[in-house]
């Protein structure tokens, strides 16, 4: 019988962009990590057991970053799965609690990054996107852009060959997000733009410009997670928030053989897991007020809608334009600024997006703050690839 897994405490650093600060990951993981304890309110020494997540590091960074906190012999994990990093060690902390071999997990990502669009680090083996960028180059062949926002606007751009979506919906989705971060200390950016501005900077790949782009970001986010017993124990129940449900999904055949952009960059495996988390915690999208998405593009972003059943497919564009999706919509989706304005820190973003929930859950988002916020979901996803999604609940008072 499975466990409830709760969140009782989160930490994040402001994002940075890369080398424009003076410090290193295991400062990074110092910050995040103490933020998070003490946010629980209980010693490193109460944690059994820690997952690190970074994509962009030697072996035992995890280690080393977690040795900034606390040197108490516990196992520690590193984990890398590209975009989706986070969240990936934040699934696993949460199996660990809920499988009943641990009380109290921590859950740590962190990045320290280049400036400019991700490159390919080995070249003496197989690169792990292959696949895709095979599928990708024999739809579409290959533009001199880099190769991530290729992928993500080829989606962009089969979603207006099938649906009549205009470029200016996925404008309004990065004007959208840039307006979001002005209230969030941490976002990297925190800078309003309007839709002209938008549309009128410099041409990444069509349809999304440079400020429809997530950029490569410096940081690091935590989150503790507990067993019921441990909430009880250390009187954290007004500040618990339960993991209602969570899943992960690889890719399957449809990525590849359906020649797709849209699959190809992972609609399948996010509403596969989507409809997981949502059949273990009973809840849906109707149920939600306040979401945290994987807007990498704003492309992304606008296919991820469809993908998590905030509507049917091909009607995303309708959400946009009838304004369902920010204050004053049927949602509000990445009040933080999500991943184009707070930017992306890849072993960072998924525990930055459970920060930031679990602050709306618990009413402390300040400015941000979505009114009668009760339920949550998460989304992270990274290519070559996996996806993670999650419902996070309010408990009743």
């Amino acid at each position: 019988m499975s466990r409830k897994v709760y969140v009782v405490g989160v930490g994040m650093t402001k994002f940075e962009k890369p080398g424009s600060k003076q410090w290193d990951y295991p400062d990074m993981a110092r910050e995040a990590g103490q933020k998070a304890l003490a946010d629980a309110k209980i010693p490193y020494d109460a944690v059994e057991q820690v997952a690190v997540g970074y994509c962009y590091g030697d072996s035992t960074a995890g280690e080393r970053a977690v040795y900034e906190i606390g040197l108490s012999g516990v196992p520690i994990y590193n984990v890398n799965n590209n975009c989706s990093t986070g969240s990936t060690a934040l699934f696993m902390a949460k199996q660990l609690v809920e499988g009943g071999l641990v009380d109290c997990a921590m859950a740590l990502g962190f990045e320290k990054m280049e400036k400019g669009s991700l490159g390919i680090k080995y070249t003496d083996r197989t690169v792990p996107m292959d696949k895709h960028m095979k599928a990708m180059v024999e739809k579409r062949g290959f533009a001199k852009a880099p190769a991530a926002p290729q992928m993500f606007g080829n989606a962009g751009r089969e979603h207006m060959e099938k649906y009549g979506t205009k470029p200016e919906v996925f404008a309004k989705i990065g004007w959208k997000n840039h307006k979001h971060s002005v209230n969030n200390p941490y976002s990297q950016f925190q800078d309003e733009y309007s839709l002209e501005d938008i549309l009128n900077a410099p041409m990444v790949y069509e349809p999304l410009t440079k400020l429809q782009c997530c950029p490569t970001s410096d940081g690091s986010g935590a989150a503790i997670l507990a067993s019921e017993d441990f909430v009880k124990k250390h009187g954290l129940q007004k500040q618990a928030i339960e993991i209602a449900g969570m899943a992960m999904a690889t890719d399957t055949p449809s990525s590849f053989n359906e020649k797709s952009d849209i699959k190809l960059v992972g609609f399948d495996m996010s509403q596969a897991a989507a409809r997981k988390a949502y059949q273990q915690s009973g809840l849906g999208p109707e149920d939600a007020q306040v979401v945290e998405l994987h807007d990498c593009f704003s492309a992304n972003e606008l296919i991820t809608y469809e993908a998590l059943g905030l509507c049917p497919v091909g009607k995303a564009g309708d959400l946009v334009n009838e304004g369902a999706t920010t204050y004053g919509g049927k949602w509000v989706v990445n009040p933080s600024g999500g991943l184009i304005s707070k930017g992306h820190p890849l072993g960072a973003t998924g525990l930055a997006q459970c920060a930031e929930l679990n602050w709306q859950l618990r009413g402390m988002a300040d400015k941000r703050q979505v009114a009668g916020a009760k339920v949550a979901i998460q989304h992270n996803i990274g290519l070559g690839g996996a996806a993670v999604v999650a419902v996070y609940r309010k408990p009743a008072a």
